[in-house]
């Protein structure tokens, strides 16, 4: 007898059947090729089907329960779909199963190439991740290529090896704080660039000061001020440009460079606005983008005592941010807990100091490293929310509340 092959199955019949008495599988085949007989033709015969491999074997099962039977019924085929679906139809027609009267009805044709397909799609997902990911497009070649160019641009200047970008000629040299900010410089076409490998200052760059005009590109934050107070001190600095508060070098795109550089101060006016007057002028940006920033310049504090928070001030702080639970909200507040302003926190990356510096900000929502540094670019010497997931060391002192 022919068995068909599992590759060229197209459909399965699956049926339910019930009899009024105990039968055994042999009944239930009999039956399903004795009561077909003659009804088709012989083009459809089961037996001469079965024989010539169009049909597999017919598997049944059993479920006897009070002398009554019932179970299902599985024709696999290799017919087409209207012979299948007529071969199906003539189980229904089978009324005795043995000696017992019986029924059959018909669950459902399944085709076994559409389950195929799905799979065919999902490996072809799988597969097309598999490339997209080996081989990148052409954007992404082109970000690898501009990188490697950068790196390629960037030589290494005196005995210190600092890393430097390859137009150092000029009168004028841009000094930053690290390899990072000099790629992100060379990245947006300054080339006149040199970072000082750390918070030092190199003697690479005291003995370039003395021939050429620096200006000292620094990070937004307290940090990036100790470096320029070290750096005018032992050096010959004449212009100080600072990123935006809380905002590193190397994280600024070419337009926020542009105008950090463009807004540089004189390190004299430096030093009369921060080494005196504890402040730091923010210099106005270009009309284009200082329409919306209403709250004034902002300063940065130099280095001013801290208070101690009391008991009774972390209490008041807890019933402050309770009432701010779910506001998704932030305040400035000075040490005695006095609401100097109120913001949204996804508003806290535009925020400029104002007047009287802050000492506390308080928020409803996780404090970040981000957070973290806009806060200290503030001078604030406390920083109070419920959750922190903040990594690395920070000058500001965390509460949780």
């Amino acid at each position: 007898m022919g068995k068909v092959s599992p590759t060229s199955i197209k459909y399965i019949i699956y049926a339910k059947f019930f009899a009024e008495g105990t039968v055994e599988k042999p009944d239930v085949i009999g039956a399903v090729f004795g009561q077909t007989e003659g009804l088709l033709g012989e083009d459809l015969e089961l037996r001469e089907l079965q024989k010539n491999g169009k049909i597999g074997r017919i598997e049944v099962s059993l479920n006897t329960v009070d002398s009554k039977t019932s179970g299902e019924i599985e024709i696999p085929t290799a017919l087409d779909k209207a012979e299948t679906t007529m071969i199906a139809a003539t189980l229904e027609t089978i009324e005795k199963v043995g000696p017992c009267d019986a029924k059959i009805k018909i669950e459902k044709i399944e085709d076994v190439r559409a389950g195929k397909r799905e799979y065919v799609v999902s490996r072809a997902k799988e597969l097309m991740a598999q490339i997209t990911s080996v081989q990148p497009d052409s954007k992404e070649l082109g970000a690898t290529v501009t990188a490697l160019a950068r790196e390629a641009k960037i030589k290494e200047y005196g005995k210190e090896m600092l890393p430097a970008g390859p137009d150092l000629d000029g009168k004028e040299i841009i000094v930053v704080e690290g390899r990072a900010d000099v790629l992100n410089l060379l990245r947006y076409g300054i080339k006149n660039v040199i970072g000082m490998n750390g918070n030092s200052l190199p003697e690479a760059i005291k003995e370039l000061s003395k021939e050429k005009e620096i200006t000292l590109f620094i990070d937004g934050d307290r940090g990036g001020i100790l470096i320029a107070k070290n750096a005018i001190e032992n050096a010959t600095i004449a212009f100080i440009a600072q990123a935006p508060a809380g905002k590193e070098v190397e994280e600024l795109v070419g337009k926020e460079i542009i105008y950090a550089l463009r807004d540089k101060i004189s390190s004299t006016e430096f030093v009369n606005s921060v080494m005196r007057k504890k402040t730091l002028r923010g210099r106005k940006r270009s009309a284009d983008i200082a329409s919306h920033r209403t709250e004034g310049e902002y300063f940065e504090e130099e280095t001013e005592e801290k208070k101690e928070l009391t008991d009774k001030q972390i209490d008041d702080l807890r019933t402050i941010l309770d009432a701010m639970i779910g506001t998704k909200g932030a305040c400035l507040l000075d040490y005695d807990l006095n609401v100097m302003k109120r913001f949204p926190l996804s508003e806290i990356q535009n925020l400029r100091r104002f007047g009287k510096a802050a000492d506390i900000l308080i928020i409803d929502g996780t404090v970040t490293n981000t957070v973290a540094r806009i806060a200290e670019g503030l001078g604030c010497k406390y920083l109070v929310a419920r959750t922190f997931a903040v990594t690395g060391k920070t000058r500001i002192s965390l509460i949780s509340v």
